[in-house]
C-alpha cells in the first residue's frame, strides 16, 4: 500500500459514515430483535450470503413513507454467521453510495469490484457521490477561524481543505460529543461557546457562557456541557452549565478563583471542579444542580481526574507535588501520592487502570495504579511535557520544548516491570516556539484506535502517526492559518447492536443508486441497489423550479461542458428574460463553490459553460435571487465525472490497492 493510499485505506477501515441528520443510537437501535423488520418498500431490503457471511442491507426513511431525494434514511447493514445466525461483531465494513451504472447481468459483480477499487483511490480523484467511509480534520487555528480537512483527498503532499469556519473570536478549547456531530469552542474575549455542525461544518450557535469561559468539558451522558470562568473577578470565577438540547445557560456556579478544570462521575452523578488560586475541589451534584461540597486540596490544583475502576478524584497539586485521592461516594480523602514539584496534567486510560501524572519540571511522566492507589512508575519522557492522551495500547505524551512524542507501552505497565517507551518527532521544532497556545490539545487519537494525529503548531502541519511505525506516515498542512489543535470529526459507521452496522444519511437527488459494500475478512464486495424517488413538491417549488438537461450521463474527466438548464414557473409555462439567473458548482464534499452567469438560449433555456477538472461527484446549484431562490435550496442537481483511467476500470483487481 502506497503512501498516497494510505489515508483513504485508514477510512475504510474506519467504517460508513455518519451523513446528515443526527438521530440518537438507542433510539434507532434500541432492540436488536426489531432492527430488520419487514420494510414497507419491498426493495428497500437486500440479502447476500456468501463465503459463510450473510449481509443484509435495508434502507429505510426516516420519517416513514418512500426513499425521496433530500430526506433522511437509516442505512442498515446486518452482518450474521451464514450457517447459525450469530451477528458477527468487530467487523469494519465499508459502503459507498453511487448513481447506478448499467452492466450486463454477468458483469454487474466484477463492475462492482471495479467502483470499489476507484473508490479505495479516492486520493486521485475518484470519488462516489456520497462515500460512507470518511473522517475528517477539524483544526483550531491562532485566528478567530477553524479549518476543515480531508485528508482523503491528499495529492502529492497538498491537502484538500474543506471548509473555514468563521469564530466570533479566537478559540481557546473545545469537545465534541460522542457522535462527533457537535463541537463545542470556547470564546473567552467574547463570552462565548461556539456550536459547530459537523454535518454542515457551520456554526450554528453561539451561547453565553459566564465571564471568560475556557475549559469546556461534556459530562458523560452528554446531556450538559460544563465550562470554566477564568474571571478576573474572584467572586465570578467559577463554572457555567449548559444545557446541551435546548442551547441554553442553565446555571452558574461561583466555586473559587483562578483556572479550572473539570471532571465527572461515570454516571454523570458529580461533576469536580478545581479552583487553582483558592486551593479548592468543588463537588457539584448534577441532577439537582447543587453544590454539595468544597475540598481543601493543596495550594495549587493544577488538574483533576476520575477513574471508574477505583471510583476515586485525582486532585493534582504542582505546588506541593502531590496527587490526593478522593473517594467519590464519600467525598473523603483516603490516599495521598507524594512526589516533586512540577505536577500538572493527569489523565487516566481508557480502562481506568493507569493514570499518568506529567512533571514538568522534571521531564517525567508518573503512572499511579488506580487499583492500589500506588506510584509505580517515574519514566523520562519528553522535555517539558504538557499533554498526553490515550490509545486501546499506548499513552502519547507532548512536549513542549521538543518536537518528540513519547509513547509508553501501557502492556508494559506494573509494579514490579520495566516500562517500554518509545518515541518520534512531529515536526521540525517544539511547540514552545509557536507561542500563544490554547488549552486545547494537539494530540487526536484516530477512529481506529491505534493511530494519532499531532499538531506542530510552528508548521502549522498536522501529522499522521500509526503505531508499529518509526515516523509518522504524512501530514496535512493548513495552508493560510496557524494551526494549534486538532480532532477527528468520524463518520464512519458505528456498531449499534450485536452485528449491525448503522448510519444516517441524507439522501442525494431522485434516481436509482447502487450502495456498494466491502468487507475486508472473508472478502466480500457487493453492490445493493435502492431507489429513491423525486420529492412530491418538487414541481411546486415557489415561484419556478429549474430542470437540468442531458445530465443523465456521466462525463469524463477534463471535460469541457455546457450546462444546460430550463426554467420553469409554477403554472408549466418556461421563465424568460431572467437576467440574475447564475450557477454554483463545486466537487463533493468540497464547500469551495465556483460561480457562473447563465445566459438566456431561448424558450426559458438557460446556459453556461463550465470544465469540470476533477473526478468525482459535482453539485450544480441554480440561483436567482428575483426568484427567491438561494445556492443551497431546493434547485440543484448532480453529476458524475470519471477518472481519466475509468476506461479500464473494468480489468483493475480491488486486491491491488489492499
Amino acid at each position: 500500500m502506497n503512501k498516497k493510499t494510505r489515508p483513504a485505506y485508514l477510512g475504510v477501515m474506519l467504517g460508513v459514515a455518519l451523513i446528515g441528520l443526527g438521530v440518537a443510537y438507542e433510539k434507532l437501535w434500541c432492540d436488536p430483535r426489531e432492527l430488520l423488520q419487514e420494510p414497507a418498500d419491498p426493495q428497500a431490503l437486500h440479502r447476500l450470503s456468501r463465503d459463510g457471511v450473510t449481509v443484509e442491507f435495508e434502507a429505510r426513511p426516516l420519517a416513514g413513507g418512500s426513499l425521496q431525494e433530500g430526506g433522511f434514511a437509516n442505512i442498515r447493514f446486518k452482518v450474521s454467521d451464514q450457517t447459525s445466525g450469530q451477528p458477527l461483531s468487530g467487523m469494519a465494513p465499508g459502503a459507498w453510495i453511487d448513481p447506478a451504472q448499467s452492466a450486463p447481468l454477468g458483469d454487474r459483480a466484477q463492475s462492482c469490484k471495479s467502483r470499489v477499487a476507484l473508490f479505495l483511490k479516492s486520493s486521485i480523484g475518484a470519488r462516489p457521490l456520497l462515500d460512507l467511509n470518511s473522517y475528517f480534520l477539524l483544526v483550531l487555528n491562532n485566528d478567530a477561524s477553524l479549518t476543515v480537512i480531508d485528508p482523503t483527498v491528499s495529492v502529492g503532499g497538498v491537502t484538500s481543505t474543506m471548509a473555514r469556519i468563521d469564530l466570533p473570536g479566537r478559540p481557546m478549547d473545545w469537545v465534541a460529543t460522542a457522535d462527533d456531530k457537535q463541537v463545542f469552542v470556547s470564546i473567552p474575549e467574547r463570552g462565548k461557546v461556539a456550536l459547530i455542525d459537523t454535518e454542515t461544518f457551520t456554526r450554528v450557535a453561539d451561547m453565553d457562557a459566564g465571564e471568560q469561559p475556557l475549559r469546556v468539558a461534556l459530562q458523560p451522558d452528554q446531556l450538559r456541557l460544563w465550562v470554566g470562568n477564568n474571571s478576573s473577578d474572584a467572586a465570578k470565577g467559577g463554572v457555567t452549565v449548559i444545557d446541551v438540547p435546548s442551547r441554553s445557560m442553565l446555571k452558574t456556579f461561583n466555586t473559587g478563583s483562578g483556572h479550572h478544570e473539570i471532571a465527572f462521575s461515570a454516571d454523570s452523578r458529580y461533576a469536580y471542579v478545581s479552583n487553582r488560586d483558592s486551593g479548592t475541589l468543588s463537588v457539584i451534584d448534577i441532577p439537582e444542580l447543587r453544590l454539595v461540597k468544597t475540598l481543601k486540596v493543596g495550594p495549587h490544583p493544577l488538574s483533576v481526574s476520575y477513574s471508574a475502576l477505583s471510583q476515586a478524584v485525582y486532585v493534582v497539586d504542582g505546588e506541593e507535588g502531590s496527587v490526593r485521592v478522593f473517594d467519590a461516594r464519600s467525598q473523603q480523602l483516603r490516599h495521598t501520592v507524594k512526589a516533586t514539584q512540577g505536577l500538572g496534567p493527569m489523565r487516566f486510560s481508557s480502562d481506568g487502570r493507569y493514570g499518568v501524572v506529567l512533571n514538568t519540571l522534571e521531564n517525567q511522566a508518573l503512572v499511579i495504579d488506580a487499583s492500589t492507589d500506588k506510584l509505580i512508575h517515574t519514566i523520562a519522557v519528553a522535555a517539558e511535557p504538557y499533554q498526553l492522551t490515550f490509545t486501546k495500547g499506548y499513552a502519547y505524551i507532548r512536549g513542549l520544548a521538543s518536537p518528540k512524542v513519547s509513547m509508553i507501552n501501557l502492556a508494559s505497565l506494573g509494579e514490579g516491570r520495566t516500562p517500554i517507551v518509545q518515541s518520534f518527532e512531529a515536526g521540525p521544532a517544539a511547540p514552545r516556539q509557536a507561542g500563544n497556545l490554547p488549552l486545547a490539545q494537539g494530540l487526536s487519537v484516530s477512529r481506529d484506535d491505534n493511530s494519532v494525529f499531532v499538531v506542530n503548531p510552528v508548521d502549522t502541519t498536522t501529522y499522521f502517526y500509526a503505531e508499529g511505525m518509526n515516523a509518522p506516515m504524512s501530514g496535512y498542512n493548513n495552508r493560510g492559518h496557524q494551526a494549534r489543535a486538532a480532532i477527528v470529526v468520524d463518520r464512519s459507521l458505528r456498531e449499534v447492536a450485536p452485528g449491525v452496522y448503522g448510519s444516517t444519511v441524507k439522501l442525494p437527488a431522485a434516481g436509482k443508486f447502487d450502495v456498494a459494500f466491502l468487507l475486508n475478512q472473508p472478502q466480500i464486495i457487493h453492490c445493493f441497489s435502492t431507489e429513491v424517488a423525486a420529492a412530491p413538491n418538487a414541481s411546486k417549488r415557489k415561484g419556478a423550479h429549474a430542470e437540468f438537461i442531458g445530465l443523465d450521463q456521466p462525463l469524463p474527466q477534463h471535460s469541457n461542458f455546457t450546462a444546460r438548464v430550463r426554467i420553469v414557473g409554477d403554472d408549466g409555462q418556461p421563465r424568460l428574460g431572467l437576467n440574475d439567473l447564475s450557477l454554483r458548482y463545486f466537487l463533493a464534499p468540497s464547500s469551495m463553490p465556483r460561480n457562473l452567469q447563465l445566459q438566456e438560449v431561448g424558450e426559458g433555456v438557460y446556459q453556461a459553460a463550465l470544465t469540470l477538472p476533477e473526478a468525482g461527484a459535482w453539485y450544480l446549484h441554480v440561483q436567482s435571487p428575483s426568484l427567491g431562490h438561494k445556492f443551497a435550496e431546493d434547485n440543484y442537481t448532480s453529476l458524475r465525472v470519471l477518472p481519466a483511467a475509468a476506461s479500464n476500470a473494468s480489468q483493475t483487481d480491488v486486491r491491488n490497492v489492499r
